[in-house]
């Protein structure tokens, strides 16, 4: 009794990044809250899978109009809570809505049985949910990369149940009530404020089906291995070092904007940013001073105001690790051009060149706006240069013969591979890593079909 008593007392504290304020203070979840949770989603879902489709796209439509409704109040939520740029928040909240537009628009078809002809009397493919799925979630992108597990995982009759990181527990909650303002059943999406002590035990409840994670190699390693000790689909979306290709026919000015975006939005806090930017020697200076002027004119500022194009990252610690990334970087011979001065969470956009293998930012991910440039002779170093990685999320070639590099597909095992645009995640287009970037597809009809039961069915007369 007394443990449960003394993980009852546990809290979870959440601070403004950017001022260091206290925002708020939530009471940890107790072992019998946490079980009560687990079987309502397990009554919940008995229900909620015997619905028709047709009322689950009613529900989606329900949740879109609720996160219109809220958009101002829930970007200043993850604004406060992670540091994002105000802006950036809002834009989160509107790529939430467009997912939710895109499955209720495609679900059903998604999802309805497939004929296939065979010596039966009739044969088909059904699409059957599993039943309750665990997501473990980053503070990154707070409100996307829960909403990119929670709308097609449950549209396809699964329930799920949120551990949310603990930086951004405000917005765990939010994103509950909308599901619950929206109408859907209650049970049919909860957060479990808890710890990453709570995880183990939930892996290993009979009632959590399948577990997807978003979140560095060390937790998707873990969690490989709870779900494969357990025999549990596993959908893991980790780490990346994404390279950015510059080849020498590239029209910089045409694409330096989204060159920048594609290192700096969100603070470089983001899984699929560009973070090596290998550059051909022809058009390597000019690479250099155009880049070099767009990210000296980023603005930092208090994140809530909407000139804020840059802020702090989402904690101290993580501008810390940067900052010794960097560090090691240089006593290895790299050169900084720009930034490296850390003021508490805060850490500058960041500049490197002379960048070489063996240095961190090179085979390790910075997880903030830090570009390391590769100086290379011939588009054939360019791309072995970016093949050299043991990531494989996505990487982005700028050129202005857009054919010549789609040939070069095959040379790159990433997830994705995006011609003249940054790397980024859409609805219409599944999302997924390979190597120590993870495995398994969100988003698309691939995402809805990531956990579900593909059951054959025969029939004779």
């Amino acid at each position: 009794m007394k443990h449960l008593y003394t993980q009852f007392m546990k809290s979870i504290k959440t601070y403004n990044p950017f001022n260091g304020e206290h925002l708020k203070t939530y009471k940890q979840d107790s072992e019998p809250l946490i079980k009560e949770k687990l079987e309502l989603a397990e009554r919940t879902f008995k229900t909620w899978k015997e619905i028709e489709i047709e009322e689950r796209i009613e529900l989606l439509q329900n949740l879109a109009d609720e996160v219109f409704k809220n958009k101002e109040k829930l970007s200043q939520l993850m604004t406060e809570e992670m540091g994002k740029p105000i802006l950036e928040s809002e834009a989160e909240i509107d790529k939430c809505i467009y997912l939710i537009d895109f499955y209720s628009k495609n679900a059903e078809q998604f999802l309805q049985d497939a004929i296939i002809k065979t010596d039966a009397h009739e044969s088909f493919i059904s699409y059957d949910p599993l039943g309750c799925v665990l997501a473990i979630m980053p503070w990154n992108y707070p409100f996307w990369q829960v909403f990119r597990f929670a709308i097609p995982t449950l549209t396809a009759g699964n329930v799920g149940l949120l551990k949310h990181a603990s930086n951004v527990t405000g917005c765990a909650i939010a994103i509950e009530k909308l599901f619950l303002d929206a109408k859907f059943p209650k049970g049919c999406f909860q957060t479990l404020i808890t710890d990453h002590e709570t995880i183990e035990n939930l892996m290993e409840n009979d009632i959590v089906k399948a577990v997807s994670l978003t979140g560095s190699e060390k937790a998707g390693r873990k969690i490989a291995e709870l779900a494969g000790k357990n025999l549990k689909p596993s959908l893991l979306e980790l780490g990346g070092n994404n390279a950015c290709i510059i080849l020498k026919d590239a029209d910089l000015d045409q694409h330096m904007d989204s060159i920048v975006k594609a290192r700096m939005q969100n603070s470089g806090q983001s899984c699929i940013a560009a973070k090596r930017f290998i550059v051909e020697e022809a058009i390597y200076d000019d690479f250099i001073e155009k880049f070099t002027s767009k990210v000296k004119a980023l603005n930092y500022g208090d994140p809530l105001e909407k000139k804020t194009t840059i802020s702090c990252l989402a904690r101290e610690d993580l501008a810390e690790t940067l900052e010794k990334q960097v560090q090691k970087s240089i006593d290895l011979g790299a050169k900084i051009i720009e930034g490296h001065k850390r003021n508490g969470a805060y850490y500058p956009p960041t500049i490197l060149t002379e960048v070489t293998t063996e240095m961190p930012v090179f085979n390790e991910e910075t997880f903030g706006p830090v570009a390391a440039i590769i100086k290379v002779k011939t588009e054939d170093e360019a791309y072995e240069a970016a093949a050299n990685s043991k990531f494989g999320l996505g990487t982005m070639v700028f050129t202005s013969n857009y054919e010549a590099a789609s040939k070069r597909v095959s040379n790159i095992e990433d997830g994705g591979f995006f011609i003249n645009s940054m790397v980024k995640s859409d609805p219409r287009l599944p999302f997924g890593g390979t190597k120590i970037s993870g495995y398994g597809r969100e988003l698309s009809k691939e995402g809805i079909l990531s956990f579900v039961n593909i059951k054959t069915t025969y029939i004779n007369k």
